[in-house]
């Protein structure tokens, strides 16, 4: 597993988005609900989603290239799952669970989809690769 991507809520996503674009983190997905961005270093991203609530706390991604068999040995082994692992309209798969706590986890595997969607924002120098 490896975790590369956490989900945070976000009351106002446009102040957001400004937020961790301030701190240094690149914008590659926005649309009006959703927003993601890549981490200076490392292969990491974080994602924000437009909430009406804090509350709905953040979203832990690990990503698994084993996805469907990794699921159904975590089942075997008592886990119970709240979905998955089911395709998504984001070209994702994904399958979703919570830690004791409550926290969302999710369990994915998204390819190259995860950084380069195709709806991912071009720059200049991106389109001319």
């Amino acid at each position: 597993m490896n975790l590369n991507q956490v989900s945070l809520p976000a009351l106002d996503l446009v102040s957001s988005i400004d937020f961790y674009q301030r701190l240094g983190l690149k914008l590659i997905v926005e649309t009006e609900i959703y927003a993601r961005f890549e981490l200076p270093d490392g292969d990491a991203t974080l994602s924000l989603f437009a909430s009406d609530s804090v509350g709905a706390g953040p979203h832990v991604y690990f990503e698994c290239a084993d996805l469907d068999q990794r699921v159904a040995a975590l089942k075997e082994q008592g886990m119970v799952f709240d979905d998955g692992p089911e395709n998504k309209r984001w070209l994702w798969r994904e399958a979703s669970l919570r830690d004791p706590a409550g926290n969302a986890i999710c369990l994915y595997w998204a390819g190259s989809n995860r950084k380069d969607p195709p709806w991912r924002i071009r720059t200049e120098a991106k389109q001319a690769e």
